[in-house]
């Protein structure tokens, strides 16, 4: 199988199945970051990964990482964190911060460039996209951001300035978003901070077979407006 290279005048891409084994799931390269392709390709399972002058890059890797909110992990330690937690957690009261704050908490760098942060902004302002912060006297300590399709929330990136900050982002949203029926949190690939939560692989044909399903199953507009959740 070979890269197919994408064009800015067509929004479709190949079917994930024709995404290369080596790098797992490398799909297709081009196109752009307008709204349009970036729901189309959520949709489809797929999303962008790219190094910052590098081509973008689109992938949909087997198998996928996934995360069921019921099943979130939460060890002895985060539980004793948890009862006595200094934090306040809130819903979409500051997205730019979130995604600043995902680009910028990283040692081994980022992808999330300046063209990426107005594609999600874009996205926030469309009521597709959404943050959750974590608060310690004010100040944005940690938080979660991603795409919101049905039952499924794609998760996109977290960072964490504080003592437990992400894994309370990602705690509090968990029993938030069940409480509006939400299913399923796409992790994309699994790495030793999303296991240890309680994500798992699923096959890529699994994923998409959920995907199917749960993005045409609607929560109450209510699970997303701007809440202090915790």
């Amino acid at each position: 199988m070979r890269l197919v290279q994408l064009s800015r005048e067509s929004l479709n891409f190949p079917p994930p199945s024709m995404a290369l084994r080596e790098p797992n799931g490398l799909l297709a390269m081009g196109g752009d970051l307008s709204p349009a392709r970036l729901l189309n390709a959520y949709h489809n399972g797929i999303f962008p990964w790219f190094s910052p002058g590098d081509p973008i890059l689109w992938w949909s890797p087997d198998p996928r990482a996934v995360l069921d909110p019921a099943t979130f992990h939460l060890s002895r330690s985060m539980k004793r964190f948890h009862r006595h937690s200094p934090y306040q957690v809130t819903l979409n009261h500051d997205f730019d911060a979130v995604v600043a704050g995902c680009a910028s908490d990283r040692n081994e760098g980022t992808w999330i460039t300046n063209e990426v942060r107005r594609a999600w902004s874009r996205l926030f302002a469309m009521q597709q996209a959404h943050s959750i912060e974590v608060w310690a006297e004010g100040e944005l300590v940690g938080g979660m951001y991603g795409l919101a399709l049905g039952q499924i929330f794609c998760g996109e990136s977290m960072f964490s300035r504080q003592e437990n900050a992400s894994k309370t982002a990602l705690l509090v949203f968990c029993q938030h978003f069940m409480r509006y029926h939400g299913k399923l949190i796409d992790c994309q690939v699994l790495n030793a901070h999303t296991a240890s939560l309680g994500a798992v692989d699923i096959s890529r044909a699994a994923y998409l077979e959920q995907l199917d399903e749960l993005a045409n199953q609607p929560v109450d507009p209510a699970c997303w407006q701007s809440q202090r959740l915790f």
